[in-house]
């Protein structure tokens, strides 16, 4: 190589290097002025600057569904997928529940080397899975917000994915089930949600036993990583020691909290949810995880001026950083901040079973009138069978809700809290899965909530007598200081006669009773 060669050789090196390193310095100040231009840090200090929309403090109340492949075998819980495996061996089945399942597949179905969670994933045909039909379904319950389980434990995606092949598009019903519910739900002018339980899946299935399905690596996409049995321990969060939780459980690895978060963002980016609700135990997965997760959700949304909600349960986000949520309970006082609780419309199960235990729709109105009371919401679950077709009692309860929300929806959409919530004899018991503990409600017990002036008391079930009494708002109290102009029962002609001392409101009943569940009743002040 003689001078002038070499010397051409170093100045295009050196060139190459200059505009490398050009590029590379503009591309760090675009990735910077990008990062400048986004309203939301992944930090929880500026994700807590993210408000409650509006929408959702108006819309009270929502539906959603378990359903997917574990919808097949349709016994005893949506857990199936899990406690299929849990053979009487197992120190996890000392509660006796999980190997009976155990034994129960293994007799229907045949050992798990030979019929495993994946076997059932042809047989969910979804063949009567009408998505308009749902959605129709959904309007006339009175659902304000509505969508799929869009992933549970079992690791099934129910989505067209680009990052799986095990997703309902490619495999089961053959269908993008969140794309075609997104659409018919957003045409009936509710909003759509996607609901998460992914971050389960990490230690779900039992991958390190190989004398099961799970542990064949051809199946990891559905089965999730392979672990030795005891790998990846930690111990117990800050949730597990207040509810007096002694199981440990696996914490995911950084390829798992990957994943986790690439699906979040490909349901943004391919169904803009207006909502994203995740189950518990999300401190599986890493904070700053978690804290991308809303970093990329709020500012996605900002960016399509759209007013988007998260939710999540125990410490899983920081307080004020997204919407608290409960699972099968309630508060029991009034809240300065906007809630959320989950309740299946099957005191047993969130999917369908054989042998379903239904809500009376009494207890499910009562329900919903003392969570809004307190400044909640209610998102129901419903169970759909494996086929698509929703069970006839499960569209009965549905659509006698929708028949009391369209006469006394006024009283619960677009309310806010009293002073008090209410009056009467019954108590809440919270806490997380607490609902069985709270009896049905009486006559006695009247829930309050507001529309500027505009008081509506909602009394849970139809007094005995000519008339009844608010004690709370006796002649002379301080808690509404308005006097009354007017007070009707909604859906029933006219005023009704009314008079106040100091033992309380006294207001004269209708001569037959109106409607079949709570009554509400419209306190109008005089101008």
């Amino acid at each position: 190589m003689n001078f002038k060669h070499l010397f051409k050789l170093i100045t295009i090196v050196l060139v190459t290097l200059i505009f490398t390193s050009c590029g590379e310095a503009k591309k760090e100040e675009v990735k910077v002025e990008q990062q400048k231009a986004e309203k939301y840090a992944a930090d929880w200090e500026s994700l807590k600057q993210h408000k409650t929309p509006d929408w959702f403090l108006d819309a009270k109340f929502g539906i959603y569904c378990h359903w997917g492949p574990y919808s097949v075998p349709a016994h005893e819980t949506e857990w199936y997928s899990h406690w299929m495996y849990v053979n009487k061996d197992n120190p996890e089945a000392k509660n006796g529940k999980a190997h009976k399942i155990y034994d129960y597949h293994v007799k229907t179905y045949g050992t798990l080397d030979k019929f495993g969670y994946k076997d059932f994933i042809p047989m969910f045909k979804a063949e009567k899975f009408d998505a308009a039909e749902w959605a129709d379904l959904f309007e006339k319950a009175g659902a304000k917000f509505a969508g799929p389980v869009s992933e549970h434990a079992d690791g099934f995606a129910m989505w067209d994915s680009d990052l799986t092949k095990w997703d309902s598009k490619d495999m089961g019903p053959k269908r993008d089930i969140m794309g075609e519910l997104s659409k018919e739900i957003r045409k009936r002018d509710m909003k759509f949600i996607a609901t998460f339980h992914r971050h389960w899946l990490f230690g779900w299935y039992p991958t390190w036993d190989e004398t099961t399905d799970a542990s064949d690596p051809k199946y990891a996409g559905l089965y999730g990583p392979k672990l030795k049995k005891g790998d990846n321990k930690m111990p117990r969060s800050k949730h597990q020691i207040d509810e007096g939780i002694e199981s440990y459980y696996p914490v995911g690895d950084k390829e798992f909290n990957d994943e986790w978060l690439n699906r979040l963002k490909e349901i943004i980016d391919k169904y803009n949810p207006d909502l994203v609700w995740f189950d518990n135990k999300m401190d599986v997965i890493s904070e700053e995880h978690r804290k991308e997760f809303l970093e990329y959700y709020y500012n996605q949304a900002d960016k399509k001026n759209q007013e988007v909600v998260s939710t999540y349960k125990f410490y899983d986000f920081a307080k004020g950083s997204a919407v608290y949520d409960l699972e099968r309970a309630r508060m029991s006082e009034k809240k300065d901040f906007p809630w959320l609780t989950d309740d299946s419309i099957d005191w047993k199960a969130w999917c369908d079973i054989s042998d379903p235990e239904y809500k009376s729709t009494d207890r499910l109105i009562d329900f919903l009138v003392d969570v809004v009371s307190k400044n909640g919401a209610v998102l129901l679950n419903i169970t759909p069978r494996a086929d698509g077709s929703i069970p006839e009692p499960v569209k009965e309860r549905l659509l006698e809700m929708g028949q009391w929300l369209k006469i006394n929806g006024e009283a619960i959409y677009g309310t806010r809290t009293f002073e008090i919530y209410g009056e009467g004899d019954a108590t809440v018991v919270e806490g997380h899965l607490s609902e069985r503990s709270n009896g049905d409600n009486t006559a006695k017990d009247i829930r309050f909530t507001t529309k500027g002036d505009i008081l509506y008391a909602t009394v849970l079930d139809w007094p005995k007598g000519k008339d009844f009494t608010i004690r709370s708002l006796k002649e002379g109290n301080q808690l509404y200081k308005h006097q009354i102009e007017s007070i009707q029962l909604l859906g029933n002609e006219g005023d009704l006669k009314f008079s106040s001392n100091e033992k309380g409101l006294t207001i004269n009943l209708p001569k037959e009773k109106v409607g079949n569940h709570a009554f509400s009743f419209k306190i109008t002040p005089k101008k």
